[in-house]
């Protein structure tokens, strides 16, 4: 569903279909994402002056921050992207350069747009896609005749002419109209030539009634080769680099097409891809793409707080964790990144960051990059009630989740009431004495509680196992008590 019909309350709305809680940071989200459209209705001479208001999360892990970005990754139509803080490092260190974090946001909006594209004019190449199938499965057939058109259609010859303008031009329109009778007596031919392709004919209703798809054909596929991105020289990794140096290699053996042997049916769908491929003018869709990455792309930056640094430690590690916070920040403010499909401005990217900062507080980040997030949105610690809302009510849900696998073996697995209340209880328990990992220790619990039946389900076929508080004691219990053992079992 398109953002543009959305309003805040909607969002928020089908975010509380997967998300539990968190009302602060789902507003703050959903108002964000509303204003990014109330900009773009507002006139020319105010609407550059109005900057997004970014956004930081900030909770312990597991409590929702991730699940709010992902959601709204299906959620908006618009271009989306998250990106670890961490694997981005200063120019000198290990790590990819900053800038590729907005490379990628434009490869999504590239990919978002053309894939629209693609599929309104999908049903229009049907019929193209049906002759190249025919032309397989019938080499030979039809193609005289696409000369003999090709010919017929483009009857000019070169004849020396010299006079006056005035003659030139009656020259001219002489020969546009014996240009003209040759076509009309070239199409009247045509429609009086008799049919002799029956045996096309026969093939084309076989291919329409589905009867020919598992037949095989052989197909040449082009392989997309396109020129090697730099990031390849600085910021890549050795996978980037060797991927680059064979596209190369590849690009200048001329090694652009290979043949591959493929069910009909496979064929169908090569085909409708290089078909729309030529149909489709990539300009066009870049130049869309990149207005709709301007003007609506979102980045969600998670782990920010592992490049915080703490005052006054400027040594080691935190040396280069300053220089990537120092390189975003420019990307944040507002800045013009070359890419492939022409250079993006970031000034009106909406920029989501979230962290933990369990070890670091918001303001260990420079004091310029904590100005680029005005907006602060602190995330609360799961209580049991949470956890229970949690494995019942969203749309996957844990409990819906573990009885539709089991049900896929035959085994029908009810969860009592008194069940889903003592796993909560020990999920609360075990985040306020060990760590606290948020939802996720719900899926420990989860894994535990049903190991065994997981591990039979082959011998309990057709049985429903109730699963009530008593037996989530009898597989927890042990391992609750023992403190030691849950630190590393839960």
């Amino acid at each position: 569903m398109s953002i543009e019909g959305l309003t805040p309350k909607q969002i928020v709305e089908k975010l509380d279909s997967y998300i539990i809680g968190q009302d602060k940071a789902k507003r703050a989200v959903a108002v964000a994402l509303r204003n990014r459209i109330r900009r773009i209705h507002l006139s020319e001479d105010i609407r550059d002056e109005v900057a997004p208001k970014n956004i930081l999360m900030i909770g312990p892990t597991g409590v929702g921050k991730t699940e709010i970005a992902r959601r709204l990754a299906k959620l908006v139509n618009a271009p989306f992207i998250k990106v670890e803080a961490t694997k981005y490092t200063e120019v000198g260190y290990v790590g990819r350069d900053v800038e590729s974090m907005v490379r990628d946001l434009m490869a999504v909006g590239f990919n978002n747009v053309k894939k629209e594209v693609e599929d309104s004019m999908r049903e229009a190449c049907g019929p193209k896609v049906e002759e190249r199938l025919l032309d397989l499965l019938l080499p030979g057939t039809g193609k005289k005749e696409e000369k003999s058109e090709e010919k017929s259609a483009s009857p000019f010859e070169i004849i020396p002419f010299s006079g006056t303008p005035e003659e030139a031009q009656k020259f001219m329109e002489e020969q546009n109209s014996r240009l003209a009778a040759q076509q009309a007596e070239d199409e009247k031919k045509a429609a009086e030539k008799p049919v002799d392709n029956s045996t096309r004919e026969k093939f084309r209703a076989m291919l329409r009634e589905g009867k020919l798809e598992e037949r095989e054909v052989e197909v040449t596929v082009k392989r997309q080769r396109s020129m090697p991105s730099m990031e390849i020289i600085a910021g890549g990794s050795m996978d980037d680099i060797q991927s680059g140096m064979m596209e190369i290699q590849n690009m200048l053996s001329g090694k652009n097409h290979k043949q591959k042997t493929v069910t009909v049916r496979e064929a169908r769908k090569i085909l409708t891809e290089e078909v729309l491929d030529s149909m489709i003018d990539s300009d066009k869709v870049a130049d869309k793409a990149k207005e709709r990455v301007e003007q609506s792309g979102i980045i969600f930056i998670d782990e920010i707080d592992k490049i915080a640094t703490k005052n006054g430690e400027g040594h080691g590690s935190n040396v280069s964790r300053e220089g990537v916070q120092r390189d975003i920040l420019p990307i944040v403010e507002g800045s013009k990144v070359n890419t492939k499909f022409g250079v993006v401005d970031t000034t009106h990217i909406l920029f989501v960051a979230a962290g933990a900062f369990s070890l670091a507080a918001p303001s260990d980040l420079i004091p310029e990059l904590q100005g680029r997030f005005p907006l602060r949105v602190e995330l609360e610690s799961l209580s049991k009630a949470d956890f229970k809302r949690i494995l019942t009510e969203p749309k996957n849900a844990l409990t819906k989740q573990y009885t539709a696998l089991l049900a896929t073996e035959g085994v029908n697995i009810v969860f009592t009431e008194d069940a889903i209340d003592r796993m909560s209880e020990i999920a609360e328990e075990l985040n306020a004495r060990s760590e606290n990992i948020g939802a996720r220790r719900l899926h420990t619990i989860m894994e535990k509680v049903l190991e065994e039946i997981s591990f039979d389900a082959d011998e309990h076929e057709g049985e429903t196992v109730n699963v009530d508080s008593k037996y989530v004691d009898e597989k927890l219990t042990g391992v609750v008590k023992d403190q030691d053992l849950s630190r590393y079992i839960l």
